[in-house]
């Protein structure tokens, strides 16, 4: 895209910038190499473990590294409880290099210490979602051969039941107990090893546990968060998961490159906060934002679970920079009744990803907050999350785009033949990146349809333009068919975003006789907003085709479901819809 008239940016092309960030010697340097066995780009100068970073972390000294609620943990208070578990994982439960290490509780504190001690051995740290149910638990334990899981008490009773179909565990940490005394083999308590969080600043000082581990070793093994069908284990290496971060970092600092300006030094003085509102359990929340948090030497305050009334007074105390997660949190802070009784002016970035967001969201953030980066992206647990970031002017300019990827990252669009499309065509996108996972976890036939020869295929529908930016069309398997025309429900859902009145929008198909499928939409409006499903059709219909316009719409105050990885449950969402004739 050409400057703004009168303007100079962009000062830099995205593959000017991309080329000038990844010249050898620097941070973000990026090399051709065979890892894996596989010919990819990579970062020759990364951090080559999560221990490694786990270790420096002792540099940001007695900073705020989490808070909850009355607790907090200094970076240095957080190491020491890492090295003191880390040491009880190897010496009394006996935890070896590989062996897998399940994290299954809400978003506390011991969370990232269980995370690191675990990485920290050589463990494959195993997070699972704290939302499943007992048998749910029960087959990503069976799944992934777990010897050992650290939960929190509720975790504990959803699968005490089902411990003795699970021969491979060996022992079971509870963080965070309230019972007296549990009395039951292979039960142990964490307070018991590490203490309680506000403890942590007092153990004594150890170093990590003696354990070989390089790049390119297995570190973490990460449930998908599909809608349908079982969730499969995302097996990924040091190498990967910190690659993730270093293409959000290169997308950031491409930023200050397209404005011709210089990149700007790091100011210890200066602490940044997130206010964490989506699981460590998810891609996202472990891989972009925990552990770049740690490198920095920034701040995360935990909620028991994200509520926007009491998110913003903890804005205004904890001085948060950065909000986000999926868009319907960032629509709920920007449209809250009592937005304007409390100090936000702190907020710096509002970012979001992993789900559609309306390009109103970018003006309305502007309008709210006018010093504040917008920020949106792309990736997925198989990529260990970000692969593409939109920001600042790049941001405003595409609001419709996930971002362009760095130079160590390869996309390209692919026809149903195979074939590579132009720039401009919609195919399925697949993607290349040393961050990238290596496979599924026991599942070699799906390891076999996703993984090939370097590339994810990630099952999105997707454009690129001719400097590279990424646009999202649908996930495949939400298009729609109606008598033999597509429809992408993202298209449609854009449309709905688009009408003041609504907060957040769902399509999905309703099932026809005749044409196959025709366009449902379920809507939640904005607080004291009001709008006439008459009135939204119109609004629909006066920007795509008619037979891309819904046939019914549902209207609702509460929040859509979303599976803890803020994806919207479509088809719990289909069947509120009856077939029509």
């Amino acid at each position: 895209m050409a400057a703004d008239s009168g303007s100079a940016w962009p000062a830099l092309s995205i593959e000017d910038a991309n080329r000038k960030l990844a010249e050898p010697g620097t941070p973000l340097a990026v090399s051709e190499g065979v890892i894996d066995g596989i010919s990819m780009k990579y970062y020759p100068e990364a951090p080559p473990t999560i221990r490694f970073l786990a270790e420096a972390s002792a540099l940001h000294g007695d900073r705020d590294f989490l808070v909850y609620e009355h607790e907090r943990a200094s970076f240095l208070a957080h190491l020491k409880a890492v090295s003191h578990l880390a040491h009880a994982l190897k010496d009394q439960f006996g935890i070896a290099k590989g062996d897998r290490v399940a994290i299954i509780m809400r978003n506390y504190p011991q969370w990232s210490v269980a995370f690191f001690a675990a990485l920290s051995v050589g463990a494959i740290a195993t997070p699972m979602n704290s939302w499943w149910t007992g048998e749910e638990l029960e087959y990503g334990l069976q799944n992934s051969g777990a010897k050992l899981a650290i939960v929190d008490p509720q975790i504990y009773e959803r699968i005490r039941e089902h411990v003795d179909q699970l021969p491979e565990l060996d022992s079971i940490i509870i963080a965070r107990e309230t019972e007296e005394e549990r009395n039951h083999p292979g039960v142990y308590n964490l307070e018991d090893i590490i203490g309680e969080t506000n403890d942590w600043a007092g153990l004594e000082p150890r170093s990590l546990p003696d354990v070989e581990i390089a790049p390119d070793d297995d570190a973490t093994l990460m449930y998908t968060s599909g809608t349908t069908g079982k969730p499969k284990g995302a097996l990924a290496t040091h190498r990967a998961v910190i690659s993730n971060f270093l293409n959000s970092m290169t997308c950031q600092a491409r930023m200050y490159l397209r404005r011709g300006e210089a990149l700007p030094e790091p100011d210890p003085d200066v602490q940044r906060a997130t206010l964490l509102s989506i699981p460590f359990f998810h891609a996202t929340g472990a891989f972009a934002i925990l552990i770049p948090t740690l490198l920095r030497g920034d701040k995360i305050i935990c909620m028991y679970k994200w509520d926007a009334d009491k998110a913003l007074p903890i804005i205004e105390k904890e001085k948060v920079t950065t909000i986000g997660g999926v868009p319907a949190i960032a629509w709920q802070v920007l449209e809250h009744p009592d937005r304007d009784k409390y100090d936000l002016s702190s907020i710096e970035v509002v970012s979001y990803g992993g789900a559609p967001s309306a390009p109103e969201l970018v003006s309305t953030i502007k309008k709210r907050f006018p010093e504040a980066a917008p920020g949106n992206g792309w990736g997925m647990t198989e990529t260990c999350a970000t692969v593409t970031l939109n920001i600042g002017e790049d941001y405003v300019h595409r609001p419709d785009s996930a971002g362009a990827p760095p130079l160590a990252v390869d996309l390209k669009i692919v026809g149903p033949d195979g074939k590579t499309l132009p720039p401009g065509e919609v195919g399925e996108l697949w993607c290349k990146s040393p961050s990238n996972c290596k496979s599924y976890w026991n599942r070699p036939d799906a390891t076999a349809e996703t993984f090939r020869d370097g590339w994810v295929v990630t099952g999105d529908l997707a454009r690129l333009d001719e400097e590279g930016f990424l646009y999202l069309v649908d996930r495949a398997k939400d298009m729609l068919i109606r008598g033999g025309e597509n429809i992408y429900s993202i298209e449609v859902e854009s449309a709905l975003y688009d009408h003041p009145a609504v907060m957040d929008a769902a399509v999905v198909g309703i099932p026809h006789k005749v044409l196959g499928e025709e366009v449902g939409a379920i809507v939640q409006l904005k607080p004291g907003k009001t709008v006439s499903e008459d009135e939204l059709r119109a609004h629909v219909a006066s920007q795509l085709a008619a037979f891309k316009v819904p046939v019914e719409i549902k209207f609702q105050s509460e929040p859509l479901p979303r599976n803890a990885n803020g994806k919207i449950l479509k088809p719990e969402l289909r069947n509120r819809f009856k077939p029509r004739d």
